[in-house]
């Protein structure tokens, strides 16, 4: 086993962490502004790249960065290792409302494809790299781009998502169709298009956008109830607008209502 093997815990419902226990030298690698508390005899470092090959050269190193840096990630990643000769605890917090995956890439044939921003942290020796599409439709139009995250390697790996879980399984030909910022990840196996809505009615008032994803098996796909774009829209379309005015929910007295149920911004 090249990565190295550690043990974990989850906790929490909506708002969920991950503790990591770490023997003496182990590490876990982890996204910049993931971490949430260690115990003293945890060490921080920062690396360059996912770590994944610590003895490799520098141009090996940037290659390793550079990938990260075209998912939209920093260059940059954080190792935690314990340095103590007993074992020690580090926590990983999601960044908003959802759940924590565990990934155990042995059971998925060493590779999971997932979102970009999706990964939260790893046992050293995980490679964080990307994975290119060959379609073109799926580039254009499939909200991630032409790149994806994949996770590679024999050990623990952990990523969020927003809102509830879904875990399908996919039979050799079975199709599953997904809005495009619903995927969390799939498996190597499930191949993954984008197809259009079609008619124009649902094109133009449907205001489910005019792509899904289409996932076909055989492979194992988990979908996320709350992408966090939906969430943040959600957000700004309610936030105070220039002038101090707010969209009111479901209230008619608009301001008189913010007075009434204890909202006494000014």
């Amino acid at each position: 086993m090249q990565a190295h093997e550690i043990d974990y815990e989850i906790f929490g419902e909506e708002m969920q962490y991950v503790e990591i226990e770490l023997d003496p030298q182990e590490i876990v690698i982890a996204e910049a502004g993931s971490f949430m508390m260690m115990d003293n005899n945890i060490q921080m470092e920062t690396i360059f790249g996912d770590g994944s090959k610590q003895q490799s050269g520098i141009f090996d190193k940037l290659l390793s960065a550079g990938k990260r840096v075209l998912t939209g990630e920093s260059m940059f990643m954080t190792a935690f290792i314990n340095q103590h000769h007993s074992k020690g605890k580090v926590s990983f917090a999601s960044p908003y409302p959802g759940k924590i995956l565990p990934i155990d890439l042995t059971q998925f044939q060493g590779k999971f494809i997932c979102q970009k921003s999706s990964f939260l942290c790893a046992a050293k020796g995980v490679a964080v790299g990307i994975e290119f599409s060959k379609k073109l439709g799926r580039g254009l139009f499939g909200g991630e781009g032409f790149i994806m995250q994949k996770i590679e390697g024999d050990g623990m790996a952990f990523v969020h998502s927003g809102g509830t879980m879904a875990k399908k399984e996919l039979k050799a030909g079975e199709i599953l169709k997904v809005d495009t910022g619903c995927i969390i990840g799939f498996t190597k196996d499930v191949d993954y298009d984008i197809e259009f809505i079609g008619g124009i009615k649902n094109s133009i008032f449907g205001g489910e956008g005019l792509f899904y994803a289409t996932l076909r098996g055989p492979g194992t796909v988990y979908v996320q109830s709350l992408p966090f774009s939906r969430l943040a829209d959600r957000i700004i379309a309610s936030a105070p607008k220039a002038g101090g005015e707010s969209r009111g929910e479901g209230s008619l007295l608009g301001g008189l209502g913010n007075l009434l149920d204890g909202d006494n911004r000014f």
